[in-house]
């Protein structure tokens, strides 16, 4: 759980921005279980701006063709000391630090011919010249039939390591899927002797055949594109997260990217500055998908300047609670209701001692759903008596009741969802007190 600055500052994040937001991290969140802060991609890129890339960028590099941070964006950064400074600060505030950087080589430092450290090797000797990023004009990847391609990630994560670096997104990895650059990533952090979580992305189209290859070299994979403040980039991420979902497990995540809420597109690559488009219910809708599907969450709003509503959903106690209890999450119902109106998906998970569901509608008006209690906590333990806690509310569910045939009924908003644990009525232990029994 953190904050990267991608979906509010794009490629131009300066220091006292990411400080800003660190605190405001320290001060707020961090009680609830946010604890990182990433700045993400061309942190190098003195002339960075915003909507797009620039094409030859004055990246600013070591002597080793290595990425350093950009001193007109990041002052206290002196020569390769780096993120250093800011690194120290963040972790002072009991923060963990994490960058972006891009697979690869940077283009400049093979067209100035720079050395690999450590080693009688060149830029241009180890690049791979026709391996380049669709998107981003920086870097070429690195040719792993040579053996100083290992050496260069060596070196840069070494000095990532040395500058207090403990995440580190790289990204162009996936898509199409770089095997040998994963696994030579993997490698360079293996070998720095620092404790850093490798996250990988973009992840279009990822299928699950890679899901041993992922699991062996990172600790986090994007399953999707940039996901953005809409519905529909929310909706998608429904059929994802099911098909991901059986593969979840401690320390290899599918992650569904960050999460588009607050205030963001400060300076973004897309649209301009804004309050996320996500209506509230849209918004606990992403939320409680991306704690039930065991994606990490990454917030994108500039914290500061985001809305009190928005940050009491961040801090609502259910989120880290049943990201690190809830095991066996799971979509148990996904169908489409009469005439098109939109469906009724349902994920349940368990924990040593309780249930979660959640009842999502994709409709456009609010609807009443009912689901069948044997459906999440098992036909057997169906015929036992149940308290529920509604998770939103932080309270105990109130009209929660069972009908005749077993199950409860529940009004979702357009696009909304439903959330509660379900604890044996004789515990009553349900974080958010005693509620009134299910039946």
């Amino acid at each position: 759980m953190g904050w990267n600055s991608w979906d509010c500052y794009g490629t131009t994040v300066t220091e006292e921005e990411v400080l800003e937001n660190a605190r405001f991290i320290r001060d707020y969140l961090l009680p609830s279980g946010w604890d990182t802060v990433v700045v993400d991609i061309a942190w190098y890129d003195p002339t960075a701006r915003s909507h797009g890339y620039n094409e030859d960028a004055p990246i600013v590099l070591d002597a080793y063709g290595r990425q350093l941070p950009a001193r007109n964006r990041f002052p206290s950064a002196e020569g390769s000391t780096g993120f250093t400074a800011l690194a120290n600060a963040i972790h002072d505030m009991g923060l963990r630090f994490g960058i972006h950087v891009m697979r690869g080589i940077p283009r400049r430092a093979v067209e100035q011919n720079l050395p690999v450290e450590g080693t009688e090797w060149t830029a241009s000797q180890i690049a791979n010249h026709g391996d380049t990023c669709n998107w981003n004009p920086d870097n070429f990847g690195l040719n792993h039939g040579h053996p100083g391609a290992q050496a260069y990630y060596d070196g840069q994560v070494a000095q990532f390591a040395r500058w207090g670096v403990d995440f580190i997104k790289v990204d162009d990895m996936q898509a199409p899927y770089h095997d040998d650059e994963i696994a030579a990533y993997a490698t360079a952090i293996a070998r720095s002797g620092r404790e850093i979580i490798l996250s990988l992305s973009p992840g279009t189209n990822l299928p699950t055949t890679h899901i041993d290859h992922l699991r062996e070299h990172a600790n986090m994979w994007r399953i999707s594109d940039d996901l953005w403040d809409r519905w529909e980039d929310v909706h998608a991420q429904f059929a994802r997260l099911a098909r991901w979902a059986p593969f979840q497990r401690a320390g290899g995540w599918a992650d569904a990217d960050m999460l588009p809420l607050g205030r963001i597109g400060l300076r973004a690559e897309r649209g301009e500055p804004r309050d996320s488009r996500l209506t509230p219910a849209e918004q606990q809708t992403l939320l409680t998908l991306w704690v039930m599907g065991r994606s990490p969450l990454m917030m994108g709003g500039d914290l500061p300047l985001t809305d009190k509503a928005t940050i009491e959903r961040l801090t609502n106690p259910a989120l880290s609670r049943v990201l690190a209890t809830a095991t066996n999450s799971r979509e148990i119902i996904r169908e489409p209701k009469s005439q098109g109106s939109g469906e009724i998906i349902v994920w349940a998970a368990s924990s040593d001692t309780s249930h979660f569901v959640a009842v999502f509608w994709t409709g456009g008006s609010e609807q009443e759903l009912t689901v069948a209690l044997s459906s999440v906590v098992g036909p057997t333990a169906a015929r036992e008596s149940w308290a529920a806690c509604d998770l939103w509310e932080q309270g105990p569910a109130q009209n929660l009741k069972l009908d005749a045939e077993g199950r409860f009924a529940v009004a979702v908003p357009s696009h909304g969802v439903r959330w509660f644990e379900l604890v044996p009525a004789m515990s009553k232990t349900a974080s958010a007190g005693a509620p009134p029994e299910g039946r």
